[in-house]
């Protein structure tokens, strides 16, 4: 049984304005457990940050920001900085994540300077990798998601990657209600640890968290955390009901 705290972290991407985000944060937090066994997290949009933040600051759910900017500021305009999302509230931000990759030119190198912006700003960031339907059919998946490892955490050094938590999303079961079985979904995650291991080292690699992202439904969650290597889930689509999403925080263990 591994010692390592689970997280489930909700990502609300490009949904709810700051009225909505503060109503779906109200939800969530009146239904969570008095004693939360796992670490919760909400990422709304960049402009409810603060709003949602004012209403669970005094709450075990904590918050994260979708995106980043590399630089602390500067004139960039339209991005969002590390110190920002401190500011706002956020202890997590999330990096990486595929549709970054897919729509806004995200590569492995702006992914390894927004983890060390982020572990700069006091942020924990969650790094998103993952492989295409294309690939998978191609079996790259492996060869796909060790790029995307060594080129994302290049030139990192055990001490400065620790904390860092991990999210496998394969790309062909985001949004599609497509889900990998959790023997895939296992054997991706000890494929991942397995790289931390040779990189950083076994307690870098046994003290890290892997989350699966990739159509988490109440009606999967169980499945999936009960595998070894899986400490949690990067929510889409399930996290914008906060019933929904509850269900999720609260599955049989």
């Amino acid at each position: 049984m591994t010692s390592r705290r689970p997280l489930i972290a909700g990502n609300w991407k490009m949904y709810k304005t700051c009225s909505e985000a503060e109503d779906t944060a109200r939800e969530i937090v009146k239904n969570l457990p008095d004693m939360p066994d796992v670490e919760i997290m909400i990422a709304p949009p960049a402009t409810a940050l603060a709003p949602v933040f004012s209403i669970i600051r005094d709450t075990p759910v904590e918050l994260g920001g979708q995106n980043m900017f590399w630089e602390a500021q500067g004139a960039y305009t339209g991005e969002v900085s590390g110190p920002m999302l401190v500011s706002a509230g956020c202890s997590y931000v999330i990096i990486g994540h595929s549709e970054r990759r897919q729509y806004f030119g995200e590569t492995d190198d702006s992914v390894n300077r927004k983890i060390n912006a982020a572990k700069a700003a006091g942020l924990t960031p969650i790094i998103c990798v993952g492989e295409t339907e294309t690939e998978r059919d191609a079996e790259k998946t492996f060869s796909v998601l060790d790029k995307q490892m060594e080129n994302g955490l290049e030139s990192l050094s055990a001490d400065s990657f620790k904390g860092v938590v991990i999210a496998y999303e394969p790309v062909w079961a985001i949004g599609t209600g497509r889900t990998a079985t959790a023997q895939q979904a296992q054997e991706v995650h000890a494929r991942l640890r397995k790289f931390l291991d040779k990189r950083f080292g076994g307690d870098i690699a046994s003290q890290t968290r892997i989350v699966y992202g990739g159509s988490v439904k109440p009606e999967n969650i169980a499945e999936l955390m009960a595998l070894e290597d899986i400490d949690g889930a990067l929510v889409g689509g399930a996290s914008l009901k906060p019933d929904t999403f509850s269900k999720i925080i609260n599955y049989k263990r």
